[in-house]
């Protein structure tokens, strides 16, 4: 690709998305909470003006909170899946190809695009999506994605971009580059920044000038091609079809600590039942599962354990029933009575295309084809009617340990009985 690259990023995205519908949020300080409302995990402008930092802990800033008035809201995944989606479909008009980098973050091909004003292209970008979801955002411009990562960088810390930093221009690029700290470039980790920092380079700008070979040295090949990066030489493109998995997991912590065998397969259940319908998502099956549970290693005071037990699938699969099955029996090989779990989960491994898997030499074609038509019709139900609508009768109906989310906002915009509601009057 010879075109620039944009990075369109949201501001302060879970707490955005949490004032498309509530307007009382709009203006206060706004902190949105971790699973299990544990710590802030997204904050306002005004509620980072008050001191509040990623990572803090809510309990310990509860005086903060309680004596400045600051708004908290439970993790709404559902909600921020929901406006991440409408972003992108506000964004498409104006990039050849996106690559979707996380919920909040999106690569664009600007290829086509470079006969027109960039900056007024992706105003007029900003301004899109703001109409269509109040979402607001600002971009970076580049010729690689880092630059572009920096370009960003600086329109969200720079009000004299407005919004959008277009790092193709050298004058500018200069100027973002050497005054940008070496520690807050993307893809330099605090070690490596020690490292430089030991050589005398402090900025972006100073670690654009280092030779290659002495990059290579220092960070291997992955310091090389950063420095490469910034001195505009791609080291790759925008990725339209995201590389193939090698693993994946469903983990959570509890609400409250699991202390019985009943209730830690009822968690594990649902944990492969999800699992599961990740898999056919992506069209794959697995062929080993882990499942694990610990303790909570924070306080040393409890008695602490701390396990994973592998099962291999054979034949590999996707069927979230025979993932339960592997997993409550990972679980009852490895359980201790006596403990407080606080967390546990179920990972897959050996992940290969359904079209893939190898066949068995005495496979059960028909009652497979039964399997695939049942787990077909699960995902459509819980696709329709929302998930967990219909759930295996081992995961049960209680789920005492499910996560706390007492602040959590209604799902506004994908349950029609949670709509919000305008009443006129006269």
């Amino acid at each position: 690709m010879s075109g620039l690259i944009a990075l369109c990023d949201c501001n302060s995205f879970y707490v955005s998305a949490e004032r498309v519908m509530d307007l009382s949020l709009r203006g206060i300080p706004t902190i949105v909470a971790s699973n299990n409302d544990g710590c802030a995990v997204a904050r306002s402008d005004e509620a980072k003006s008050l001191g509040i930092k990623m990572g803090d802990p809510l309990h310990l800033i509860a005086d903060k909170i309680k004596r400045h008035g600051i708004a908290v809201r439970s993790s709404n995944y559902t909600l921020y899946a929901d406006m991440q989606r409408r972003v992108i479909a506000a964004t498409e008009p104006f990039a050849r190809d996106i690559e979707i980098y996380s919920i909040d973050e999106n690569f664009l091909d600007l290829t086509g695009f470079e006969h027109l004003d960039l900056v007024d292209h992706c105003q007029k970008l900003r301004a899109n999506i703001l109409q269509w979801t109040t979402i607001p955002t600002c971009v970076g411009i580049g010729a690689t994605k880092t630059l572009a990562k920096l370009g960003n960088a600086a329109a969200k810390k720079n009000p004299i971009f407005h919004g959008v930093a277009d790092l193709s221009d050298e004058h500018i690029r200069r100027y973002v580059m050497d005054r940008i700290e070496v520690a807050d470039v993307w893809g330099v980790g605090a070690a490596t920044a020690r490292k430089l920092a030991g050589l005398g380079i402090s900025t972006a700008g100073e670690l654009r000038d280092m030779p290659l070979r002495q990059a290579r040295g220092m960070g291997t090949v992955v310091l090389e091609r950063l420095v490469a990066e910034l001195n505009g030489v791609q080291a790759d493109v925008v990725e339209l079809v995201a590389p193939a998995k090698k693993g994946m997991a469903v983990t959570r912590s509890f609400g409250r600590p699991v202390t019985s065998l009943e209730d830690l397969m009822g968690a594990v259940s649902q944990f492969a039942m999800r699992a599961g319908e990740k898999l056919r998502a992506h069209g794959l099956v697995a062929g080993r599962l882990t499942a694990f549970f610990h303790t909570n290693r924070f306080k040393p005071d409890r008695p602490q354990h701390s396990v994973g037990r592998g099962v291999s699938l054979q034949p590999m699969t996707s069927d979230s029933f025979e993932l339960i099955a592997a997993a409550r029996a990972a679980v009852e090989r490895a359980y201790r009575d006596g403990y407080e779990y606080t967390k546990a989960g179920v990972m897959l491994e050996q992940l290969v295309s359904e079209e893939s898997r190898p066949r068995t030499l005495f496979e059960d074609i028909e009652g497979r084809e039964r399997k695939v038509r049942l787990m077909h019709a699960l995902d459509q139900i819980n696709g329709k009617f929302g998930r967990m609508t219909a759930v295996p009768g081992s995961q049960g109906f209680d789920r005492p340990w499910k996560m706390r989310a007492d602040m959590k906002s209604p799902a506004w915009t994908t349950r029609i009985d949670e709509l919000p509601i305008v009443k006129a009057t006269s």
